[in-house]
């Protein structure tokens, strides 16, 4: 009797050993399949020899899956890690809300709160700018990297928060009254940081990290104030070339709030977890951050705070990307599915968005919806509409002949005829022509310049309108 019962006692420990084993193989057999998947999404990025790529996954609070691809320097052939630091750009802005939510808890400030409040120095455009106004994109304030192009400045100049705080003090306009309208505009989050700087009497970086990055455990991760910092194990961006070349894409950024967060995926694993887990914040915040802003007539445009908001297969998906010199980024969350997926990469031409879909349409497979392709209509940009140029000669051209300066940019643009063309020059730029669309009006790459005239008919200056600025005043000179 006692044989029978410890036979079937070994017999049972074999057998759950056994099925033990079966599911451990099963489970690492899934493992590789997935890995193999994930491998073909970055398969173009998974040469030391290139620029590549970091991605992390998170489901149920957990990081289930995170790889590097290629190189994170190719001077010096290292490879990228799921531990590699890359500057994450426009992904930046989501932490610029969250500190001054965090402020608002704390009683310092209101999200509703007019932002010469706490910087003086901003312009009185005649229309109050609020701080929610500033983290929605609606304040109508004029993009400083647009703002910036147009003085001559290059992304690899030196451009610290004073360049833009005292180029946002000499703006005389804004593109559309606050809450009327939408256009994204990297402005409004650096004077957000600096509203944080100003009231908690710390530099935005030191904050961040206090209030944030340290209580979350992100210890590889900082907001990169000081363009002469060394960080140890960061990625370095570059673009391609003919010939499957690469050079250097160089950022000497010192300004924080719209950009400059540097981390690694596993550390922006932890920041999404927060969205469920509220370890720092609380609800109401994520809450907050998460909801649709409302413009001024009611109608919302998909953009929360710091964050958009939209539709993929339909599930619910908050997102942002970003793009600074060869970096790009994208951190999608469904919260619906507490599922987040973060891709980074050191090239120019990749595009982490579409290979973070790429990732969720693994995991997500079984939770889509069926949807139609619905086709959306945008506006025309003005380079894109028909006008019927009129027949200038090189004599009527001669009119537009002069030296034109801007006093929001503290710079002059002088257009001069080269061999029968208005050629436009710049100090720090190079010379482009414009060509006429209809009377007084001439394009460029996107760029329109409206010139106007006085009772006289004579040329006063022109207008120009490029991207996120628009009707910035010239005034001729000479």
């Amino acid at each position: 009797m006692n044989y029978i019962k410890a036979f079937s006692f070994f017999s049972i420990l074999i057998i759950s050993s056994l099925l033990f084993s079966l599911n451990l193989f099963a489970q690492a057999s899934f493992s590789n399949a997935l890995e193999l998947k994930m491998d073909s999404i970055f398969e173009d990025f998974n040469d030391i020899n290139k620029p590549g790529a970091t991605v992390a996954v998170v489901k149920d609070q957990k990081i289930v899956f995170k790889k590097g691809y290629g190189s994170a320097n190719l001077e010096y052939g290292i490879p990228n890690s799921p531990s590699t630091i890359f500057h994450i750009a426009s992904v930046s802005k989501q932490f610029t809300v969250f500190s001054i939510l965090l402020l608002e808890k704390e009683g310092k400030l209101s999200f509703d709160d007019d932002i010469r409040k706490y910087i003086p120095e901003v312009p009185d455009f005649g229309k109050t700018i609020t701080l929610r106004h500033l983290a929605s994109h609606t304040s109508g304030m004029r993009d400083q990297w647009g703002l910036l192009a147009m003085a001559g400045w290059r992304q690899d100049d030196v451009i610290t928060k004073e360049h833009i705080l005292k180029l946002v003090s000499q703006q005389k306009e804004l593109n559309f009254n606050p809450g009327e309208s939408y256009m994204y505009c990297n402005t409004g989050f650096t004077l957000l940081a600096e509203v944080v700087a100003r009231i908690s009497g710390k530099t935005f970086a030191a904050f961040t990290e206090e209030k944030i990055f340290k209580p979350l455990s992100m210890l590889n991760t900082l907001f990169y104030d000081d363009h002469e910092k060394i960080v140890k194990n960061r990625a370095y961006s570059y673009h391609a070339v003919p010939d499957n070349k690469y050079k250097k894409s160089v950022l000497n950024f010192a300004n924080v709030g719209a950009t400059s967060l540097f981390t690694t995926v596993e550390d922006l694993a932890l920041w999404a977890m927060n969205f469920s887990s509220f370890t720092v914040g609380d609800k109401a915040i994520i809450d907050k951050m998460n909801t649709l802003a409302v413009l001024n007539n009611g109608e919302t445009f998909g953009g929360a705070y710091g964050q958009f908001i939209n539709k993929y297969k339909g599930l619910n998906q908050i997102q942002h990307g970003g793009a600074d010199a060869g970096y790009r980024s994208y951190l999608g969350r469904f919260p619906d599915q507490n599922f987040s997926v973060m891709v980074f990469s050191n090239l120019a031409q990749s595009n982490p968005g579409n290979l973070a879909l790429q990732v969720a349409d693994l995991y997500l497979e079984d939770a889509f919806e069926k949807e139609s392709d619905a086709a959306t209509n945008a506006d025309d940009p003005i380079e894109s509409q028909e006008f019927t140029p009129p027949n200038y000669e090189v004599s009527d051209l001669k009119e537009f002949v002069g030296a034109y300066f801007s006093p929001e940019l503290n710079t002059t643009y002088e257009a001069v005829l080269k061999d029968g063309k208005l050629t436009v020059t710049h100090a720090r730029a190079s010379d482009f022509v414009i060509s006429v669309a209809k009377n007084d009006l001439f394009l460029f790459d996107g760029k329109s310049f409206m010139f106007e005239r006085n009772d006289k008919q004579q040329i006063t200056g022109f207008r120009i309108s490029s991207g996120r600025v628009k009707n910035l005043w010239f005034k001729k000179v000479k």
